[in-house]
């Protein structure tokens, strides 16, 4: 999701044939209907403050989700456990059952004991002497394991128990995270609608001509370097991926084919080329390898904002592939589209191909929309049952 980038068009102008003048300095009136008036400036603050509170939300949501994946693949697992004990468990309730019989015969008839004592032929009377230290040993291994099985299942029951409170308790939370993406996502909409035609088109010649003098001044302060370096084999086969996905719609929560959010780009790219890796902006963060800017070669992830909220994969000579914000397609973008944290590898043993082609960028790779929701377009949130 961009901070920065926005293209918003109003197309029912255009078709009207209305001209758009850019109004940068110009103070509008209060969407709303308040009384005070806001510059451009100010409302693109707005927006994209707006715009990085959903993505915040989203990221929170996606943490969410994985955790409960973890936790219900985790409760699958305690499940069969369970299962296959208490299988052990009734075989050893059997075998228990027959070790009964077989005393209470000892009791009303000889013992083996008296049976080895009147024996006349010694070597048959050695031979039932292995017989019974057999047996004694086969009744205190099935005495010990229908003990150990009883303990076992009694165990295994209190963690699936706990188990299924957990997953009860993250499927709530992830219930609520959804209703707050969402509400974020209906205060962008709002602010949109409210908006006229040259409000839109102001905000969008403003948002262009801050990200071209952040991009120029990230270029000439010499913090990218050379930017020469090749990919690894890994990194290579993960920019191809996020390359393919140019013009698939932004969605949150989403992880693909058809649609991404920010992170479900580059965990589903390099997860692709061989490597997986954390699911979330903020995981992708802190779990990988940190690398200075200066060092970036494609495949790497340029992650934004301080709270590591955005995340874009990088291409080379100073741009990156994006899944930019709700209402926006995957993109190629400057890398100063937003406030840059870091940048981090995902694979920093792989070591760099010898001939490095980049891939073909289609027509518009640059230009792809990043308008946000048109009015009265509700996004769809996900589904949140128990699963």
């Amino acid at each position: 999701m961009s901070g920065r980038l926005l293209r918003l068009v109003c197309a029912a102008a255009l078709a009207a044939g209305a001209v758009l003048a850019p109004a940068p300095a110009t103070a509008v009136p209060e969407p709303g209907g308040g009384t005070g008036e806001r510059s451009v400036a100010e409302l693109l603050t707005e927006l994209q403050t707006l715009y990085r509170e959903a993505e915040k939300a989203t990221e929170t949501y996606n943490a969410t989700e994985e955790r409960l994946k973890r936790q219900r693949a985790e409760a699958e697992r305690l499940e069969g456990a369970l299962a296959r004990t208490r299988l052990s468990l009734h075989d050893s309730r059997g075998a228990a059952g027959r070790l009964a019989r077989q005393q209470y015969q000892s009791v009303t008839g000889l013992s083996p004991y008296v049976r080895l004592l009147l024996a006349r032929d010694p070597q048959r009377a050695l031979d039932q002497g292995h017989v019974i230290g057999r047996l004694a040993r086969e009744r205190a291994r099935t005495v010990g394991r229908l003990t150990g099985d009883e303990k076992e299942a009694g165990a295994l029951a209190r963690r699936a128990r706990k188990a299924l409170d957990v997953r009860l308790a993250l499927t709530e939370r992830r219930g609520k995270e959804r209703d707050e993406v969402l509400a974020r996502l209906r205060a962008v909409e709002e602010l949109l609608a409210s908006l006229t035609a040259e409000q839109l088109t102001a905000l969008a010649e403003l948002e262009r001509d801050n990200v071209a003098e952040a991009q120029e001044e990230l270029v000439s302060s010499g913090a990218l370097g050379s930017g020469g370096a090749p990919p690894s084999a890994a990194g290579e086969r993960a920019v191809r991926y996020a390359v393919e996905q140019l013009g698939k719609p932004y969605e949150w929560g989403a992880e693909g084919p058809a649609a991404y959010d920010c992170s479900g780009l580059t965990s589903k790219a390099w997860g692709a080329a061989g490597t997986p890796i954390p699911r979330t902006s903020q995981e992708q963060w802190a779990r990988l390898e940190r690398v200075p800017l200066a060092e970036l070669r494609p495949g790497d992830l340029v992650v934004y904002f301080p709270e590591a909220t955005h995340v874009a994969l990088y291409l080379g000579d100073g741009m990156v592939v994006q899944a930019p914000r709700p209402g926006a397609r995957i993109k190629v973008s400057p890398i100063a589209a937003n406030p840059v944290l870091g940048a981090v590898r995902p694979d920093p043993a792989g070591e760099p191909v010898r001939r490095y082609v980049p891939p073909e960028l289609p027509a518009g790779a640059t230009e792809g929309s990043d308008e946000g929701y048109a009015s009265g377009h509700a996004p769809d949130a996900p589904e949140t049952s128990i699963r």
